[in-house]
Formats: structure tokens, C-alpha cells, sequence
């Protein structure tokens, strides 16, 4: 029993991110804070995603330029439950979502800062049309 917990322990902060990870709570705060969601999906055994993490999200200028417009979650396809709608291979992915859960724009794969800077420009482009 002591070594199932450890490894439940182990699996839940092998992720980078601290992130909510309630799809549905994500939906409420959203249409609260009258902003996006940002959806990040990605397994904790991903070299790409937790390169990603590490270098892109755990940036404070990002996180606080993702913060200004959207309600940051984190799933990870090893251990959430993720709504049906959403694709869980491959990753990372990214989903961009209304307050209402409908997708403005997804997409797959990690980026450098300025790459992910480029993505969320489209993704605001994108809303516009």
C-alpha cells in the first residue's frame, strides 16, 4: 500500500505545471472572469511536453500574458479524465476555446517563446474573423 501511494505521489508532480484540472470548473470560471480558455493537454511521460513546460510555460511573462486573457488548464491524458470533444494524440496540444468550451483554434506540438507569442497573435486573429 505505501508503495502504490508513493507511486500515485510521484505521477501527480511529475508535471511541471500547477494548473486547475477541471475541464468543467475551468467552463464556470471562465464565463465568470469573462475570458478564454487556454487547454493544455500533454502525458506526463512526453519529453516534448515537459520541454515545453519548462521552457515556455514556466516563463512568467507568459504565463502572465496567458493570464490577462484566458483560464489556464492543464490535463494530462496519463491521469485526467478529458472531455470526449478533445483529441488526446499526439501531444503536446493546445486547444484555445470561448467561455462556452467551443474551439477557436487548435494545435499540436511544442514551441519556443516566441513561437508560442506567434500562436496566440493567430489565435487573437483568428476570434477577430
Amino acid at each position: 500500500m505505501r508503495h502504490l501511494i508513493l507511486i500515485m505521489a510521484l505521477l501527480f508532480n511529475l508535471s511541471a505545471l500547477d494548473w486547475p484540472n477541471d475541464y468543467e470548473e475551468a467552463l464556470v470560471d471562465a464565463k465568470k472572469e469573462n475570458k478564454d480558455i487556454y487547454l493544455f493537454i500533454g502525458s506526463e511521460y512526453c519529453k516534448y511536453c515537459e520541454k515545453f513546460e519548462k521552457e515556455v510555460l514556466s516563463q512568467d511573462e507568459v504565463i502572465q500574458r496567458l493570464k490577462k486573457s484566458y483560464v489556464l488548464i492543464y490535463l494530462s491524458r496519463d491521469i485526467d479524465d478529458i472531455p470526449e470533444e478533445f483529441e488526446t494524440t499526439p501531444v503536446p496540444r493546445h486547444y484555445f476555446l470561448t467561455k462556452d468550451g467551443k474551439v477557436i483554434l487548435t494545435t499540436i506540438g511544442g514551441r519556443s517563446v516566441e513561437g508560442f507569442y506567434d500562436l496566440l497573435d493567430e489565435v487573437k486573429e483568428t476570434k477577430e474573423l
